[in-house]
């Protein structure tokens, strides 16, 4: 019995990872995540200060959203010193705009220019329609 339960939770995690994101709600507007730099982390935090379900996406009812992303990325040594390692950083960034449209899909980008974090969200037409506020950072 033991083994039937480990192996059905091992296939339920199998479908989960094999499968990937959920299909977009089309009542819903889908906003992607996409960070600028290869080792760097971004994910969804909050929409209008709840926390997500899945930190991989937002997916929102349409209308006006604040959306809370952590991005978390290396300062490079040459923004530093010297002598310096990389410094891992640990932002927080808020993104409002005020007409997510239900079927559409966005999609929020995040990079840095040394210590500085930025956010920028992005409609189908590759228009920005939004920029990110920093809300802290850490030193990891």
């Amino acid at each position: 019995m033991r083994m039937l339960i480990l192996t059905g939770g091992l296939l339920m995690l199998a479908g989960c990872a094999f499968f990937g994101l959920p299909r977009p709600d089309p009542a819903q507007a889908w906003i992607d995540l996409e960070s600028k730099q290869a080792d760097t982390k971004l994910q969804a935090l909050e929409v209008d200060d709840k926390a997500t379900d899945d930190k991989r996406y937002f997916q929102v009812q349409p209308g006006s959203h604040e959306l809370t992303v952590r991005y978390q990325f290396s300062v490079q040594p040459t923004n530093i010193g010297p002598d310096a390692e990389p410094l891992w950083r640990d932002c927080q960034l808020n993104v409002k705009f005020n007409d997510f449209n239900a079927g559409q899909r966005y999609q929020l980008r995040a990079g840095n220019i040394g210590f500085r974090p930025w956010a920028k969200l992005y409609d189908q037409q590759r228009k920005v329609v939004g920029q990110g506020t920093p809300a802290g950072c850490q030193h990891s």
